[in-house]
């Protein structure tokens, strides 16, 4: 028999994240690597426990293996629970559900029967691909104080990238009073982070009436918000004034990791207060070899540096040979740079081999280099190039 949660978190898990190109050709998007030492999901896990919400649901379902065995029991984030913790709930076969999840609420739908496990009154919606700090605490006590039906996070954003999200109009007293799924016009620059708070009862009945619909698209922001907003029902608005990020582009997600190191970082990863918990694998320390050079960087455990490292985040297990400049790029774990070479604004995916006085990227787009590539002695690769077969 389940004892009763005040709240539990339903994290969505299962995007492909293909703007992402040759980053998730086989994993998904939350699991991509990001800061040197975390994984994507980290973030939203670890707000959870921070916010001393300790029953989680991860949606899965795009390339799952490498994040399943990532969460795993759920001990890093402190959500090893016998009643409660974090669940992997990808789709299913059962007598009457057998297909993917076909948007945002089908996701949830086909999850109804854990989220009543729990009898929870309220129930967090999450992505799985973002970067940021939130205390959920406060969002579901301001959830409470209004009296609301559903709570959606925003912040403003710039007018030139509203119209890549869920657009919102509030009255005073932060009520929503018109809702517009990236606008080709947009109005307002008031933005959803695709963050919700609903109250359970209504979330299931909207959630049951959206899937009886065959025209419906069973997103939250195409069809349930919507919806609620046309028959009355009270939205609410949580304002949130820090750090957030979709990295589901190359290029937000080189700025994400940049942003770490600048002078004065716009995201505080050391913020003991506030701990990003992740799965990390026992590795010697770093070593830098005399003669080596690191400027500005985030250097993980187990990275041998025998060249110079300027600006840039290097994961674990990572070499850079001598006489090698690595500047402003991001390098995923188990990667060998040989003798000689020079990388500039690039990622670089894990278990990749580059061999000596190879010339990748420069001055214009960001350059991707995917997993287990290998890149031959002397290759030039142009700023931009997405390589995803060795080049040799």
């Amino acid at each position: 028999m389940f004892n009763k949660k005040e709240s539990v978190a339903m994290l969505l898990a299962g995007g492909q994240g293909s703007r992402l190109y040759a980053l998730t050709n086989k994993i998904a998007k939350p699991a991509v690597t990001f800061g040197a030492k975390y994984r994507i999901i980290d973030f939203p896990l670890s707000n959870c426990i921070n916010s001393a919400i300790d029953t989680v649901g991860v949606l899965t379902q795009y390339e799952p293996l490498l994040l399943n065995r990532y969460i795993g029991n759920g001990q890093p984030w402190d959500l090893d629970r016998n009643f409660g913790g974090v669940h992997i709930l990808p789709p299913y076969q059962g007598k009457t559900k057998g297909e993917w999840y076909k948007g945002t609420a089908n996701a949830i739908y086909q999850n109804i029967d854990f989220i009543k496990r729990f009898k929870p009154e309220y129930v967090l919606i999450l992505s799985g691909d973002h970067i940021y700090k939130m205390d959920y605490s406060k969002m579901l006590a301001h959830h409470k104080d209004h009296g609301a039906d559903l709570t959606i996070a925003v912040l403003q954003v710039s007018w030139e990238e509203a119209s890549r999200f869920g657009i919102m109009t509030t009255d005073e007293d932060h009520r929503i009073t018109a809702f517009d799924e990236k606008p080709k016009q947009p109005t307002s620059n008031l933005a959803s982070m695709g963050i919700y708070i609903f109250n359970t009862d209504v979330l299931f009945s909207y959630l049951e009436a959206d899937e009886k619909n065959p025209t419906s698209s069973n997103d939250f922001g195409k069809n349930i918000i919507p919806t609620m907003l046309k028959e009355g029902r009270y939205l609410s608005a949580y304002p949130f004034a820090g750090y957030w990020k979709d990295v589901g582009t190359i290029d937000s997600l080189w700025e994400a990791n940049m942003d770490l190191l600048s002078s004065h970082p716009k995201f505080d990863i050391f913020d003991l207060d506030w701990k990003i918990y992740s799965r990390n694998e026992a590795r010697p320390p770093q070593y830098i070899k005399e003669g080596a050079v690191t400027i500005n960087s985030l250097v993980t455990d187990g990275s041998i540096i025998e060249g110079t490292v300027i600006n840039s985040l290097l994961s674990s297990n990572v070499k850079v040979g001598v006489g090698s400049i690595v500047q402003d790029s991001i390098i995923f774990a188990d990667t060998v740079i040989g003798e000689g070479c020079h990388i500039k604004r690039t990622i670089i995916d894990e278990n990749v081999v580059i061999h000596d006085h190879a010339m990748i990227g420069g001055d214009g787009k960001i350059t991707v280099i995917a997993s287990d590539t290998v890149i031959g002695e002397g290759i030039h690769i142009d700023s931009g190039d997405i390589v995803e077969k060795d080049r040799r």
